[in-house]
């Protein structure tokens, strides 16, 4: 997987988000001077997709403070802006794009950056009008406006569907804005697959103090309605009427378009340290990347694709590099933020399995939550401990074997704890 020194007079970027325009900018800053093209499924610009849960939802944000530049950056920049062009394949071997139009464009160098898509609901009353993803800008406009008549109506009701932290996120918005509502959750606890059941139940009794009705180990059956969506059945049998329906059941790769390119796949990109895939020159970046990740040399080796704007900036930023004959290594701790009412809640390191979580502080206020594998940590979950974020960094990135009372003890501060390792 090496690129060597050889001039690149063209670079594409498919995925017009924050990875993708990371790259592009990244690109020019370096002093690029090749061509840059810019290729996304949607037509507006590239934007930020966090608060489209949040802020936008809540009406606090309008789409334009959502952009990451104006179009004026991307044209003093010479960014090619392909919007609301689909690519539906790529020959690896000519590194040919096909788009949905037909066309078909070559490039010297390529970066897949397309992210993720929704996972259908495969219930009957899915496509009911009144049922409402959130992916992208368009999904947030039509979320909002509903959820401005669902706020006026007399109990207006929002079921939903899926616990994770775009549905966590979603139910807090719609509970803050006065809509009664209902999640339903298929595991025992929400967000169970990020932080594991002990901080699950913790944010779900914080849910529910604020008045929502949480349901978990459940699951839907079906959505009913004459014209649009009016009640959720569950697996269960109980009857929820709603006035409409969030589904946050989860994402999967968008690399449907790269089946048969040549690139080397598995959930996502399997791409290199450098970011780079198995095909020299066509780099991955974002949440479709599929990357080695080892915060220490005494943590365990492990491959990741993480759906994360920081990860997704930082890897657009060592992929520009690299692009240009650079040999960078991505090297970044994860980390990944949510805010629930009056929480701001931050997760670092990655800790897909452990056998310990020790908790300093006072949840769900403000605390850490510690992921230790094996004695050593992993992990952190915080919340209101912003100030943290830098230390914890240093901490997940040492790997260290700190003792539990430490761990625990909130009168060593994290910086005492950095200095024991």
């Amino acid at each position: 997987m090496t690129t060597g020194d050889v001039p690149t007079h063209s670079v594409a970027i498919v995925g017009a988000n924050i990875a993708g325009a990371s790259t592009a900018e990244t690109l020019r800053r370096l002093g690029y001077d090749g061509r840059v093209v810019l290729i996304g499924a949607e037509a507006e610009l590239p934007y930020e997709r966090p608060p489209l849960s949040k802020e936008f939802l809540a009406g606090q944000f309008d789409a334009e403070r959502l952009m990451l530049r104006p179009r004026a950056f991307y044209d003093e920049q010479r960014v090619e802006l392909w919007l609301g062009q689909r690519a539906t394949h790529l020959d690896a071997t000519t590194r040919t794009i096909t788009l949905a139009s037909g066309e078909r464009h070559q490039f010297d160098r390529i970066v897949v950056a397309t992210g993720c898509e929704l996972i259908p609901l495969p219930i009957p009353g899915a496509d009911l009008p009144g049922v409402y993803a959130l992916r992208t800008l368009a999904d947030a406009q039509s979320l909002q406006a509903a959820l401005r008549v669902g706020a006026q109506a007399h109990h207006g009701r929002v079921v939903v569907i899926g616990a994770g932290f775009i549905g966590a996120e979603v139910a807090a918005t719609c509970r803050m804005a006065g809509m009664n509502v209902t999640v339903i959750e298929m595991l025992s606890h929400p967000l169970e697959r990020a932080l594991g059941p002990e901080m699950g139940a913790l944010l779900a009794a914080v849910h529910q103090t604020h008045g929502v009705d949480v349901r978990t180990s459940e699951t839907v059956a079906e959505i009913r309605g004459r014209d649009r969506a009016e009640e959720v059945v569950t697996g269960s049998g109980a009857r929820i009427p709603c006035a409409f329906v969030v589904v946050g059941t989860g994402v999967r790769p968008a690399m449907r378009w790269l089946v048969d390119s040549g690139l080397s796949l598995g959930n996502g990109v399997l791409v290199d340290a450098t970011c780079e895939s198995n095909v020299p020159g066509i780099f991955a970046a974002g949440d479709i990347a599929n990357w080695p990740y080892q915060p220490a040399e005494s943590a365990p080796l492990q491959r990741v694709r993480l759906e994360h704007w920081d990860n997704a900036l930082r890897q657009g930023e060592v992929v520009a590099r690299n692009l240009l004959g650079g040999r960078l290594a991505y090297h970044h701790i994860p980390y990944f933020w949510s805010d629930q009412y009056d929480l701001k809640l931050q997760f670092v390191g990655y800790a897909p399995t452990w056998d310990q979580i020790i908790v300093r502080g006072s949840p769900p206020d403000s605390f850490v939550a510690f992921y230790l594998a094996g004695g050593r940590v992993r992990a952190a979950f915080s919340s209101n401990r912003q100030r943290d974020l830098v230390t914890l960094k240093k901490l997940i990135a040492a790997d260290p074997q700190i003792a539990p009372a430490h761990l625990a003890n909130d009168q060593i501060s994290l910086k005492e704890l950095l200095k024991l390792v």
